[in-house]
């Protein structure tokens, strides 16, 4: 065998040694970083399906006053549904629901600060007399691994607020 053969041989080894270290560095890097896209993703995922959760319970509070009662089963059954809907387990889901009144004068509502929020014996009003509603949603999140300094479990909280119709 020629001696350039032989040079090119050990040249094209040591490359492939040297590419086998840099992958040995660089493939611990590549995977901390996918893991941590990866429990983002599904921390994100799991906060906008809470949202979507409190968004479906106040939109049923919202349909009516009768249905607008603070912490309503049915509107935590609704927000439930929802959660449940995206292969979640729904009894994880705590929901909390709330309403204020207020009178509504050109766009600015002005809240009842008394205890008076009988959306059915409306105290009088310059403009119109509105009932919103509130549902709170939470949920615990739990990462795939424990980080070190990371709890290894989160509360994501949600809140949804809407203007309650003005049928009973």
């Amino acid at each position: 065998m020629h001696a350039w053969k032989k040079s090119r041989l050990s040249r094209q080894r040591l490359q492939f040694g040297q590419a086998l270290v840099e992958l040995a560095f660089v493939l611990p890097v590549v995977l901390v970083l996918l893991i941590g896209v990866i429990e983002l993703g599904r921390y994100a995922y799991i906060s906008i399906l809470v949202g979507n959760a409190a968004r479906a319970g106040a939109l049923y509070g919202a349909q009516g006053f009768t249905k607008a009662i603070v912490n309503n089963p049915d509107i935590t059954t609704a927000a439930r549904n929802d959660f449940a809907s995206n292969g979640l387990d729904p009894t994880t889901l705590t929901v909390d629901s709330s309403r204020t009144c207020g009178c509504d004068v050109g766009g600015t509502i002005a809240t009842d600060t008394a205890a008076n929020c009988d959306p059915t014996t409306p105290p009088p009003c310059a403009g119109n007399w509105t009932v919103t509603i509130h549902v709170t949603a939470h949920n615990a999140f739990s990462g795939l691994f424990n980080y070190p300094g990371i709890p290894s479990s989160l509360t994501l909280s949600q809140t949804a607020s809407i203007r309650v119709a003005k049928r009973p």
